[in-house]
């Protein structure tokens, strides 16, 4: 009998294995994947995600991996590029970029470290049920040679936006908004970009940054409505919105690509309930969100650690299971709602707001406090030492001092 079973080792999983065993919890995790191994994910990590794995001890792993930091953030939306450079505190840098096998293993190997026990290439085929509750899992390994049926506690779905414990508990769904885009993606060499660029160009955006092996990782999207013509000739695609975004483009282009494309377009939005009777859901599987803002991995980290919390007072005694699993679902959805819509916005291809386009141009001539906005925007200081109205009007008075007098 565990004290609780994760399905699926990606790091939403893994890291609430890692959190739940360090407490000291008897934690087994699934997953039918070989791990390490890639998936054809996005892999920026920033936000609140560096700062978490620094406090689990996964971030050095990481950098020894070769994944260089990110400390400068260059955004081109039509204007021109603004750049905040520095972007470091207390040693840790706003954004990191590992590839997904580096990063999924480095927090399962410190999940079995810490105590949980991993079975590879084994499938789940049954949640087991008692009425309403969830007890365990049936399943088998890949080759179908071993069969085993584990009881749980509590049994937590990390299987992504598909999740089968979401399909068997039929996990309601709401705050659901339809596919938006399409992206592809791949990786160059010589083409050493330094930072994070992120470029928008009309219906296309651009979002390109360093990763191991000094190879450069870059992304673009486009409207869900340009799928067809976009796969039908990806790499023409790809290269014509390279052109149109210089000097990013430039410097891509100047580099040889090394891997093929890979392409995502199955990219729901929504929030779902994220616990029930001897059930719970983290990560993808109880909240995913088009790509636009490479929010997935951060807000991976920070459901695991309020799931992992919450199970934690659950089994102390603390709290009542049930109690701590809906402030779970209430932390989780303060957390991340602002930012769920902005992204949705975003991935919509409308027009930048004039006044987003005016702070630009204030902040243009000011390396400092361009610093200062970038680290507000990516929680490295808090949002109001920034986005304040006295200093947001001090700024647009550089621009236009007669709107500023209204602000």
């Amino acid at each position: 009998m565990f004290d609780a079973i994760v399905v699926g080792a990606r790091c939403a999983g893994a890291a609430t294995a890692l959190l739940l065993a360090r407490k000291g919890h008897r934690v087994l995790i699934v997953d039918k994947a070989t791990f390490p191994s890639e998936i054809p994910h996005g892999h920026f990590v920033h936000r609140q995600g560096p700062r978490l794995l620094q406090s689990w001890g996964v971030l050095e792993k990481v950098v020894r991996s070769g994944c260089p930091p990110v400390t400068s953030f260059t955004s081109d939306f039509g204007d021109f590029p603004l750049t905040g450079t520095d972007l470091v505190r207390d040693g840790v840098a706003f954004g990191y970029g590992p590839r997904r096998a580096l990063l999924d293993h480095a927090l399962l190997e410190m999940a079995i470290a810490a105590g949980a026990e991993f079975r590879n290439q084994f499938i789940v085929e049954e949640y087991l049920m008692k009425g309403e509750a969830v007890t365990g899992i049936r399943g088998r390994s890949a080759d179908g040679r071993a069969q085993a049926i584990e009881n749980a506690t509590i049994v937590i779905g990390a299987d992504g936006r598909h999740s089968s414990l979401a399909r068997a508990v039929s996990a309601p769904v709401y705050d659901e908004v339809p596919r938006l885009t399409c992206w592809y993606f791949s990786y160059w060499s010589g083409a050493p970009l330094d930072g994070l660029h992120v470029y928008i160009r009309g219906q296309n955006v651009i979002f390109a940054f360093p990763t191991n092996d000094s190879l450069t990782a870059v992304f673009i999207a486009w409207p869900l409505s340009e799928l067809a013509r976009v796969r039908a000739s990806v790499e023409n695609s790809f290269m014509e919105v390279l052109r149109s975004a210089s000097p990013v483009g430039e410097c891509i282009l100047s580099g040889r690509r090394e891997e093929r494309f890979y392409g995502a377009a199955d990219l729901p939005n929504f929030f779902r309930k994220p616990y029930g009777v001897g059930w719970a859901l983290v990560g993808d599987a109880g909240h995913h969100k088009d790509p636009y803002l490479a929010l997935g991995i951060c807000d991976a980290f920070r459901d695991a650690d309020l799931l992992a919390t919450a199970i934690d007072e659950g089994f102390s005694g603390k709290r009542r299971i049930a109690a701590a699993l809906a402030v779970y679902e209430t932390a989780r959805n303060s957390a991340a709602s602002q930012l769920y819509w902005e992204n949705i916005s975003l991935a919509r291809f409308g027009p930048v707001p004039e006044d987003i386009l005016g702070l630009r141009s204030a902040l243009r001539p000011d390396p400092e406090e361009t610093r200062r906005f970038y680290m507000a925007r990516e929680g490295m200081i808090p949002p109001e030492e920034f986005f304040n109205q006295e200093n947001l009007r001090r700024l647009k008075m550089r621009q236009d001092p007669a709107t500023a007098t209204r602000l």
